[in-house]
């Protein structure tokens, strides 16, 4: 009974752990394709060494978005 469940849970964290990476990844070419269209010539890294806040800000909402979407494959 117990190598049933042990069977099961393993299955599941698989399917999971699948689900999680391929989300991750069309996120991710999501964010590049957005990033691409909206902001055509802006350095993010060039902006971050200059100070500018609001980029630093928009970088750490893509990173937050990315944590969101391991998170949430986990969970399941």
């Amino acid at each position: 009974m117990e190598f049933e469940f042990l069977g099961a849970s393993l299955i599941n964290l698989t399917i999971n752990l699948v689900y999680t990476i391929v989300a991750l990844f069309v996120g991710i070419k999501a964010l590049i394709v957005v990033d691409e269209r909206l902001l055509k010539g802006i350095n993010i890294q060039e902006e971050i060494k200059n100070g500018n806040i609001a980029v630093s800000l928009f970088a750490s909402s893509i990173l937050v978005f990315v944590a969101l979407i391991v998170i949430f494959g986990f969970k399941a």
